[in-house]
């Protein structure tokens, strides 16, 4: 995840120039995962691992992975062709800094299924996804509204991106839509793995009155923080209330199995036709999932919480359907609209409820 700065939905043009073709596979499936760090990385990674172990039971099939492999072109080429020499047919990289290395690949080795999370490259052979974060980030923003006192939070995130804003704003919209007043202390670490300093920053936003904490980000310290004050928190990518047993409130976590079991599943039945946009998933296939809810979260507010999901999953629903204003009131979505995905990938501003400032680009 860690160079993940430049994400943009037109990078998601590549590849394909009219209606593919379904992907043959030849031969009997190997399948195998490729990670940028270790697999018990605490978030990205170990999310991932998670879902290799689910998949090999779902499908039946051993999934071999290759941990710590630089987000480098010739990196991964390394481990792609070390793969496809031992006759593995479907490789599942995890990084947007495999991209260029991964459409080499595929380029080179037509009859071998690519897949990359949130990768910016597509071909015949290779599709690239990423999760509607934003959807499980708006179902937290609820329940932390529900749960926040006098209504002021905070949210610690990496990098002023597309798919980092779209989740503290989501947060934010999500929080206001049962509590009108809430506001949100946003700040970014710049950085994806930052312990110490985020850390910090949670402790500076609990001085400043905080009732609630969230981390975008995989390290636990914010969550930590929170709990030696009493306070709540909201985690990320994996279920994090071990960290903060007594006021972790929820965390928004992936569920790669649900888009990899159906995907491989129509690689292996010969369905399979890669998008020249990649896979951009959500809550209609459960990709992103709520974890460990606090038992003390009333029962109105789950309930509303499951009717916005199943709208959500419906298509019915977005967190960003308008009206939507920016920080400073502006119309960003006018009322009876929503937003576009193009809009999403590209948004820069932060939401009404926000404090602080979006950094320039």
């Amino acid at each position: 995840m860690k160079t993940l700065l430049v994400v943009c939905i037109c990078a998601l043009l590549g590849g394909l120039t009219g209606p593919a073709a379904a992907f043959q596979l030849k031969g009997d499936p190997k399948v195998a995962f490729i990670y940028a760090a270790s697999a018990q990385d605490g978030g990205w990674n170990e999310a991932f691992e998670n879902s290799r172990r689910l998949l090999e039971d779902e499908l039946g099939l051993e999934i071999a992975r290759t941990e710590s492999i630089p987000e480098e072109a010739t990196a991964i080429r390394g481990a792609i062709d070390l793969y496809v020499e031992r006759g593995y047919n479907i490789i599942v990289g995890t990084g947007y800094g495999y991209s260029d290395g991964i459409l080499e690949a595929a380029k080179e080795y037509p009859d071998v299924a690519f897949l990359n999370a949130a990768g910016i490259t597509n071909a015949a052979n290779l599709e690239s996804f990423y999760a509607r974060t934003y959807q499980g980030w708006y179902l937290a923003g609820m329940i932390a509204g529900s749960m926040a006192g006098a209504g002021k939070m905070g949210m610690l995130a990496g990098f002023p991106i597309g798919l980092v804003n779209w989740d503290v704003n989501a947060f934010i919209r999500g929080a206001r839509a049962v509590n009108a007043d809430a506001e949100v202390i946003a700040a970014f670490t710049n950085s994806w793995w930052d312990p110490v300093k985020e850390g910090q920053i949670a402790e500076a936003m609990l001085s400043e009155g905080a009732g609630v904490i969230a981390t975008d980000l995989s390290a636990a310290s914010a969550l930590n923080a929170a709990e030696v004050q009493g306070k709540y928190s909201v985690g990320f990518q994996l279920d994090m209330s071990s960290h903060a047993p007594n006021g972790h409130l929820v965390s928004v976590v992936f569920r790669w199995e649900k888009f990899l079991a159906h995907t491989i599943r129509k690689i292996v039945d010969g369905r399979w036709e890669p998008s020249e946009w990649g896979a951009f998933i959500g809550m209609d296939l459960g990709v992103v999932d709520l974890a460990g809810i606090h038992p003390d979260v009333p029962k109105a507010v789950l309930d509303r919480v499951a009717e916005t999901r199943a709208a959500m999953a419906a298509g019915t629903f977005s967190p960003f359907d308008g009206p939507v204003y920016r920080q400073d009131g502006s119309t960003v979505v006018a009322a009876g609209e929503t937003i576009s995905d193009e809009a999403l990938w590209e948004m820069d501003y932060f939401v009404q409820g926000a404090i602080g400032t979006m950094p320039a680009n």
